[in-house]
């Protein structure tokens, strides 16, 4: 008796095309925010089973962030949006980042016993 084996190609094509929507979504989200902040640059973190986070910075010092299912997912979304993307956060891109009050009371504050901004 022959060895055969069931292949399921329309799964793979299917999982593929979520994929790039998936992608493709976050590359516009990414443009978007570019175009807000005069420009941006970004970082990717693993982040486990939840996939990873696409750190974004704009030229003028707003930041924010979005996650991705999957790091190849992410890597995609950056490379679409055309920004430039970071190894590490650390050195001369994290100085771009510019925080207001609120993110000192709930990320220090907090901790300081500041206000808790609630």
């Amino acid at each position: 008796m022959a060895d055969t084996q069931q292949v399921d190609e329309g799964a793979g094509a299917k999982h593929d095309a979520k994929a790039e929507r998936r992608a493709a979504k976050l590359a516009k989200q990414i443009s978007s925010f570019a175009q807000a902040h005069g420009g941006a640059e970004g970082q990717i973190a693993y982040i486990g089973q939840k996939g990873a986070r696409i750190v974004l910075v704009g030229e003028d010092g707003g930041w924010g962030d979005l996650v991705a299912p999957t790091f190849a997912i992410a890597e995609q979304a950056v490379k679409k949006s055309g920004i430039t993307a970071h190894e590490h956060f650390d050195g001369e891109f994290a100085n771009k980042v510019k925080t207001g009050p609120y993110e000192w009371t709930r990320m220090a504050g907090i901790q300081l016993g500041g206000p808790t901004n609630d």
